[in-house]
């Protein structure tokens, strides 16, 4: 790897529930999981199904030393974490990170209250990796080391969620779900992040024509993604968390419209890599 190679790679793409079938297979049916690079360092976005094929493309490293970031801990971005194969081997160092638990709760009880029984067969002491749990309040800057800076903001999501810029080496990836906006105008929290990003990556679970249907229920529409980054000048806009209604054919559709409506535009899917 080019020591300032910056690239982010989909692993999984999916909302609430993983839907692995064939009419979902080009787009991908995995939850939430995103693998960014920075040079040399490993940064991980959510654990939902899609974090055990990274894993497993990660079975032959050498030593690793990385970072996990939740965005929230509602299940599906959550329910891969124990078959994470990293984190059984023990010359593997990793940082889990979480903005949104503090005062009430840490990352750290929330992972070992789904590692229980009756929910789980065995606790999270099974993992040989050397593990630190970091908890943050969103809206804290993270400097990583290694000209790496993450920006982070809340989200507006029922039990709380944090949004997270990436930057380094003068480029930016933004990582911003699960998230509502409201019909009033912007989240101003959310201008402020992805401000002049390279790539937005956005909650897009829904259309504006749907949208309505699903008021509280913590998500947002690819139409409101595209004009969040019209009005923050990014780059390119990367459509995400896509419905497990949405099959390919629908999802064809959305690629089709948000072109033509934001030329450049993706819609994600597993496997993509993309570069600032």
């Amino acid at each position: 790897m080019a020591p300032n190679d910056f690239y982010v790679r989909f692993w999984g793409v999916r909302g609430s529930i993983a839907c692995c079938a064939p009419e979902t297979s080009k787009y991908g049916g995995n939850t939430s999981s995103l693998e960014i690079r920075c040079g040399d360092r490993l940064l991980m976005f959510d654990a939902g199904s899609g974090i055990r094929y990274l894993g497993a493309s990660l079975k032959n490293s050498p030593p690793l030393d990385g970072d996990l970031f939740f965005t929230h801990t509602h299940f599906d971005h959550i329910c891969g974490l124990p078959f994470f194969g990293p984190f059984f081997k023990n010359d593997h160092h990793f940082r889990i990170w979480a903005g949104h638990l503090l005062p009430n709760s840490s990352i750290h009880q929330i992972l070992k209250d789904m590692m229980a029984a009756p929910l789980f067969p065995v606790p999270p002491e099974i993992f040989n990796a050397n593990l630190d749990f970091k908890d943050f309040n969103s809206g804290d800057r993270l400097d990583l080391g290694d000209g790496i800076i993450l920006r982070t903001a809340t989200l507006n999501h029922p039990d709380g969620a944090t949004g997270y810029r990436v930057e380094y080496q003068g480029h930016s990836i933004c990582y911003i779900t699960d998230t509502e906006h409201v019909e009033s105008g912007p989240d101003q929290n959310i201008l402020a992040l992805i401000k002049d990003a390279d790539i937005v990556i956005y909650d897009s679970t829904y259309t504006d024509d749907e949208f309505p249907h699903f008021v509280g229920y913590g998500h947002s529409t690819w139409q409101e993604g595209m004009r969040l980054c019209r009005q923050s000048n990014v780059k390119t806009f990367v459509v995400f968390h896509h419905d497990p209604d949405h099959d390919d054919t629908f999802m064809d559709r959305v690629a089709s419209e948000v072109d033509a409506e934001l030329p450049g535009a993706l819609v994600a899917r597993e496997g993509l890599t993309l570069r600032p």
